[in-house]
């Protein structure tokens, strides 16, 4: 019989709850000890399938997930997250192998806040974990030019009409909106809203996704500034 995912509150924790989803246990027992070194309570799971029942069951701040696990893969879980209701907007950090660079990118593109390349420090897996729980935490709504961004609700509304988007579309869109009138360029944009780079994402990805805002938010609200990037024009 396949062993359950451990619980959390195991170990006396009481701080947020992250959920570490690796094959591998040592890797598992690593970052939970760094995790709960640093305050957090760790919930962990073995596979795809025992990760989703855990996010299903428990009210997760966060999740550390492996791309490359057995049976449910990782890209799965990141997916059936990314397309819920309850947990749509749950932040989580990938980690993939040198080799998984494609793999990497589609997650990044199916909306994961950020990503680590194994072999990784602890330390900075906690620093990345703080980072994105600081990214996540909900902002006021923004309103301009007749356009309502929801940031808790992650809803956006366009005169009164909700705007369906996708997690980096709003994202993006957000971002933009936090920073109104000022440029950033296609570099700038991949690193603050898709925390990549360059050398391992196209900046395709950026023009790709202002057009498809675009196309639903009409052509006035971001502006492309030849030779230099985007902005938003409130």
């Amino acid at each position: 019989m396949d062993a359950p995912a451990t619980l959390p509150g195991k170990r006396g924790a009481t701080g947020r709850l992250v959920l570490v989803v690796d094959d591998d246990p040592r890797v598992r027992t690593v970052v939970t000890w760094q995790l709960e070194a640093e305050g957090f309570r760790v919930a962990e799971a073995p596979d795809g399938r025992r990760a989703l029942e855990t996010i299903g069951r428990e009210h997760l701040d966060l999740v550390i997930l492996d791309l490359a696990l057995p049976g449910v893969g990782g890209l799965d879980v990141l997916r059936r997250l990314r397309s819920g209701e309850r947990n749509a907007a749950l932040p989580v950090i990938v980690l993939s192998g040198r080799s998984g660079e494609t793999d990497r990118i589609v997650g990044l593109d199916l909306g994961a806040d950020d990503y680590l390349v194994k072999p990784f420090s602890p330390g900075e897996l906690v620093a990345r974990v703080r980072s994105v729980l600081r990214r996540a935490a909900p902002a006021p709504p923004v309103t301009a030019a007749g356009l309502r961004i929801d940031h808790a609700a992650r809803e956006v509304f366009l005169d009164g009409r909700e705007i369906t988007t996708t997690a980096k579309e709003f994202d993006l869109l957000a971002f933009l909106s936090a920073h109104p009138r000022q440029v950033f360029t296609r570099a700038q944009l991949l690193e603050s809203v898709w925390a990549s780079a360059a050398e391992w994402q196209s900046e395709a990805t950026v023009t790709e996704h202002v057009h498809r805002l675009r196309q639903k938010l009409g052509p006035g609200l971001v502006r492309t500034v030849r030779g230099v990037g985007y902005r938003l024009e409130p």
